[in-house]
């Protein structure tokens, strides 16, 4: 498929003009959809660090558990041993 040649300037800076307007508006469109996609990507920035916070209060909260179950369970043996040594 061959272009003809133009035959008139004017028709020329028509064309081109509709040819930038083309591309503005893609441009227009692509800027639009990179900063949903910023705005998307820093909503999950905050997420995270929401949830990191999070995980780290549970874990924080947590760690007394294992400690308590073993001090009751060296209680638990202590007050074993002495009802034993009173027989």
């Amino acid at each position: 498929m061959t272009i003809p040649p133009p035959s008139d300037p004017a028709a020329v800076a028509v064309e081109l003009e509709r040819l930038r307007g083309t591309m503005e508006t893609g441009f227009a469109r692509v800027d639009g959809s990179l900063a949903l996609l910023v705005q998307r990507g820093d909503q999950t920035d905050r997420a995270m660090a929401d949830h990191e916070k999070r995980l780290d209060a549970l874990e924080r909260a947590r760690w007394p558990l294992p400690s308590l179950a073993a001090l009751v369970g060296v209680i638990g043996l202590a007050l074993t041993l002495w009802q034993l040594s009173r027989n």
